[in-house]
C-alpha cells in the first residue's frame, strides 16, 4: 500500500515538469522546470502555455500553433521527445503527454478506451548540455578512431601493394621486414578494435565477470616473463610480494589485462625499474588485496592526476588512442575495486588498484 507521505512531489524530479489543464493553463511548474526556463512559479501557473513556455522548433515557429495540443489529432496520446527553444534560444528536450477523458458504454469494468477531450498536457523537460556533450564524445571518438586506423592502414596497404607489384624484386629479408611491419600493424588495429569494444561494455554496463580464485602475483610474473622473452630487459622489472595475500575471486583475463596495461604505461611512459607491489590491504568491504605498478620517470603532474583515467587523455600526443586508463579504471570498478594515480616513494607514477578478498555473493 502507497502511503500520501511516501509520494515524490512534482519539485523533487530531477526533470522539469509542467501541467496544464482542459483550458491550456498551467496548473504544476516544479523547480526544474523554473531552472531549466527561467521562469518562476509563481509567473507560470495560471498562465497560458504559449505565454509561460514559448517553445519554438528549429525555424523558429511557435510548436503550440504548429501541434495544436488541445484542438489537433483527437488519437494522440503523446509527442516523442524533440529539442525545442526558449525565445532567448536555449534548448530543451520537450516531451509531451496526454490525458484524454474517456468515452465508452457499460459498466465501468468494461469500458474500453476512446480518445477524447484533453484534461490534462504533462510536459517533460530535459537540459540538452547532456546531449551536447554526448556528441562531443562521440566526435571525439570518431576523430580519434580515424587518427589511430589511417596510420596502420596506410602501412598496411603501402607494403602490400608493393610486394604484389615488385615481389620478385626483393631479396627474402626485405620480404621479411615487410611482413613483420604489415603483422605488427594489424595487431594495432586489432587492439584498437578490442579497446573500442571494451569501452562500449563498460559505457553500457555490458561487462560479464567469469569469477575464480585468482594468483594476482603468479599473474603478474607471468606477464612480465612474456615481456622479457619478447627480448626486454628483466632488470627492468621487479616484483614484490608482502605478506601473505587473501584469496580474491576474479576475471582472470580482465586481470591480466589491467596488469598488462598499467605495466605497458609505466615502460612506455616512465623509465627506470618498473616494480609492481602486490599486498593485502583493507578496503570498504573488508579485507582485500592492493596492487601498485610504479616506475621512476617523472611522475604525473597533480593537476593532471584527476584526468588521467578519462577517454582520450594521454600525456603525450603520440602513443596510443587514450583508452587505456579508462579501460582499466572500468574492469577494477567492475570488481568492486578502485584505482588511484598518485606520486611513487621514490619518484615517478604510481598506479594503485584494490580488489575485495573473499567469494562474491553471486559466485
Amino acid at each position: 500500500m502507497i502511503r500520501p507521505n511516501d509520494l515524490l512531489s512534482a519539485d523533487e524530479l530531477p526533470d522539469g515538469l509542467v501541467v496544464a489543464d482542459q483550458c491550456g493553463r498551467i496548473i504544476i511548474f516544479n523547480r526544474a522546470a523554473e531552472r531549466l526556463t527561467g521562469v518562476s512559479a509563481d509567473q507560470a501557473i495560471g498562465t497560458e502555455l504559449p505565454a509561460a513556455l514559448p517553445l519554438a522548433d528549429t525555424e523558429g515557429r511557435c510548436w503550440w500553433q504548429q501541434s495544436r495540443p488541445y484542438d489537433g489529432l483527437s488519437i494522440r496520446t503523446r509527442h516523442p521527445e524533440r529539442s525545442l527553444y526558449l525565445t532567448d534560444g536555449t534548448e530543451l528536450l520537450v516531451t509531451i503527454g496526454y490525458l484524454r477523458e474517456p468515452r465508452g458504454s457499460g459498466p465501468r469494468t468494461g469500458w474500453r478506451y476512446d480518445p477524447g477531450t484533453v484534461r490534462r498536457l504533462t510536459i517533460t523537460l530535459r537540459s540538452a548540455e547532456q546531449r551536447a556533450r554526448i556528441e562531443r564524445t562521440r566526435a571525439d571518438l570518431v576523430s580519434t578512431v580515424a587518427h589511430e586506423l589511417r596510420s596502420p592502414l596506410t602501412s598496411v596497404k603501402g607494403f602490400t601493394a608493393t610486394l604484389l607489384a615488385k615481389w620478385p624484386r626483393f631479396t627474402d629479408d626485405q620480404k621479411r621486414t615487410m611482413l613483420e611491419t604489415v603483422n605488427a600493424d594489424a595487431d594495432r588495429v586489432t587492439r584498437l578494435i578490442t579497446e573500442l569494444l571494451d569501452v562500449s561494455r563498460i559505457e553500457a554496463g555490458r561487462l560479464h565477470l567469469h569469477r575464480e580464485p585468482v594468483d594476482v602475483a603468479a599473474r603478474a610474473a607471468k606477464l612480465v616473463a612474456g615481456r622479457v622473452a619478447a627480448g626486454e630487459l628483466e632488470d627492468r622489472f621487479r616484483i614484490e610480494v608482502a605478506g601473505e595475500l587473501p584469496e580474491v575471486w576474479l576475471d582472470v583475463d580482465k586481470v591480466d589485462q589491467i596488469l598488462a596495461n598499467l605495466i605497458e604505461n609505466a615502460v612506455r611512459h616512465g623509465a627506470g625499474t618498473v616494480t609492481t607491489v602486490i599486498e593485502s590491504a583493507l578496503v570498504q568491504s573488508g579485507p582485500g588485496v592492493a596492487v601498485s605498478v610504479r616506475d621512476q620517470g617523472p611522475g604525473i603532474a597533480p593537476e593532471f592526476a584527476p584526468r588521467v583515467f578519462r577517454q582520450f587523455w594521454r600525456a603525450k600526443r603520440r602513443g596510443g588512442a587514450g583508452l587505456g586508463l579508462f579501460i582499466v579504471k572500468g574492469l577494477v570498478e567492475a570488481h568492486g575495486g578502485s584505482i588511484t594515480v598518485a606520486q611513487a616513494p621514490g619518484g615517478g607514477a604510481e598506479f594503485r588498484f584494490t580488489m575485495p578478498a573473499g567469494v562474491p555473493d553471486h559466485c
